[in-house]
């Protein structure tokens, strides 16, 4: 099965099989993380830099700021959620659960 993800409204929304599923401006708790010298990081989600899909996996690297000191840049690949193989139906993660960024390369990235 092929999902079909895309970047919408300058990196606001993350839209998987042509349906708006993600935007920006949540808050993550992220866990073993190389943004910010917090331990947990409370990260303020402001625009999707890159998106991808592994295994049904949907993911993205994101720009943002931890708001407990302050610092800014991209996150490393988050989990936005999978798709189910049978049905094609997208379930979202909840952000503000505990994340782990993950460094490997995606294997199918939108353009």
């Amino acid at each position: 099965m092929v999902t079909s993800i895309h970047q919408l409204d300058d990196g606001a929304w993350v839209s998987v099989n042509d349906s708006r599923e993600v935007n920006v401006s949540d808050l993550w708790w992220l866990a073993r993380h190389d943004f910010c010298a917090c331990e947990m990081a409370d990260f303020l989600a402001e625009g999707f830099v890159e998106v991808g899909v592994d295994h049904g996996s949907v993911e993205a690297r994101i720009a943002g700021q931890c708001i407990a000191c302050g610092a800014q840049g991209v996150t490393d690949w988050l989990e936005l959620g999978r798709v189910d193989p049978v049905s094609a139906t997208f379930r979202s993660v909840v952000p503000e659960s505990v994340h782990v960024p993950r460094r490997r390369q995606r294997l199918a990235r939108s353009e």
